[in-house]
């Protein structure tokens, strides 16, 4: 069977560009309610917002480093259905780094944020719901970006103990494991010419591929607990 997105409400934070705002239009298509989140990219979310067909969307804004503005999106957002945790922060370095700030904006942004939208989504009042986490294809193999993968390994581990803790609940838990779609932007430069090369396909992962592997494990009813790869084979090298 397959969870019907029709007039669903979906949360999908970082929603404002890239693959998020791709993710946002691929809902909105699908007949459902979207809620998009923004911390410092407004102008970019009300251009989503405006391009988005259908009705019932709003606009939510919140720094996703900042408890405090965490719980107050949930409690903003209400009531809702599907939630996709896909807004991440990505600074170079190491473990053996001394850089705290930059490590604590990593782990706040990409695991506790998630976790705590995770939290609050279980507590409501629903028949059926849907988490869909992203993480990186880095945590199928050796890690080796310091505290981003950290962080990116402690959801993908969050999205499994929460999937065995909510299925009774009749709410789902996945996580997609992306490799290369777009560059961060400080990589931009280089287009992934050094990357894309080492990949067993040789290429690129292209935007539509990733945002159909999150509707196929938005709709299916039967999958949970998986952390799917969509990364041209990149977590094999």
């Amino acid at each position: 069977m397959f969870m019907k997105i029709t007039d669903k409400k979906v949360l999908i934070t970082g929603s404002a560009k890239r693959v998020g705002a791709a993710l946002a239009l691929a809902f909105a298509r699908k007949g459902a309610k979207v809620l998009l989140h923004c911390n410092n990219s407004r102008t970019e979310a009300e251009e989503v917002l405006t391009a988005l067909p259908g009705t019932g969307h709003a606009l939510l804004q919140a720094d996703l480093s900042d408890a405090s503005q965490v719980k107050q999106l949930f409690s903003a957002a209400g009531k809702t259905d599907i939630l996709i945790n896909n807004a991440s922060r990505y600074l170079t370095g190491t473990l053996t780094d001394e850089t705290p700030a930059k490590d604590r904006e990593q782990l706040e942004v990409n695991f506790w944020a998630p976790l705590e939208l995770m939290r609050a989504f279980a507590k409501q009042d629903i028949a059926e719901g849907c988490i869909i986490n992203f993480v990186d294809q880095e945590v199928l193999k050796v890690p080796r970006n310091g505290i981003y993968s950290l962080s990116r390994r402690m959801l993908a581990d969050a999205t499994l103990e929460l999937a065995a803790e909510l299925g009774p609940e009749n709410i789902r838990v996945n996580a997609v494991a992306p490799g290369p779609v777009i560059p961060p932007v400080q990589f931009a430069a280089n287009g992934m010419k050094k990357t894309l090369p080492t990949l067993p396909l040789r290429r690129k992962v292209e935007l539509d591929d990733l945002v159909d592997a999150v509707l196929f494990l938005t709709g299916n009813d039967s999958v949970t607990g998986v952390i799917l790869p969509v990364d041209c084979g990149q977590h094999l090298t």
